[in-house]
């Protein structure tokens, strides 16, 4: 009983994953039916990101609704050399960042459809609840077939 307690506890309280590749994001996306939301961070610098992730990204609203019908991919900056990405990561992120946020701002964040088509875009973090901007996301579900 304990064991499937303790289950319970970790698929209830785990939030949602964040996703580092964009083309595997992609391919899961059209596998599942789920629209892809990126997000541009500095996470260990960039006080609105932060703001971000821990008024909406963190909030169980949105880790409910992301679980079912996102998928997410989080391209991260970050400044302190503790916090840095390899090589790859970093490469993978600057790619992206060249495709979707050339003027380099943060936070950003995008809902693309499976195919990579831009929705929506985001820019700073929102000044709304949680409810609200899972409220403007699902607006979009009707994209997915």
């Amino acid at each position: 009983m304990k064991v499937i307690l303790g289950l319970a506890f970790i698929f209830i309280f785990n939030p949602v994953e964040w996703n580092t590749d964009f083309e595997k994001a992609k391919t899961d996306a059209a596998n599942s039916h789920k629209l892809i939301l990126l997000n541009f961070s500095g996470s260990d610098w960039c006080s609105p990101c932060i703001r971000m992730k821990e008024t909406i990204f963190d909030s169980d609203v949105f880790d409910r609704y992301a679980e079912q019908n996102l998928i997410l991919v989080r391209a991260d900056f970050p400044r302190l050399k503790k916090n840095q990405l390899s090589k790859e990561q970093t490469r993978q992120n600057e790619n992206l960042a060249d495709k979707f946020d050339p003027e380099g701002k943060f936070p950003f964040t995008i809902l693309l459809d499976e195919t990579g088509k831009v929705l929506k875009e985001w820019e700073g973090c929102p000044n709304e609840s949680p409810q609200s901007f899972v409220t403007s996301i699902n607006t979009f579900a009707h994209v997915i077939h």
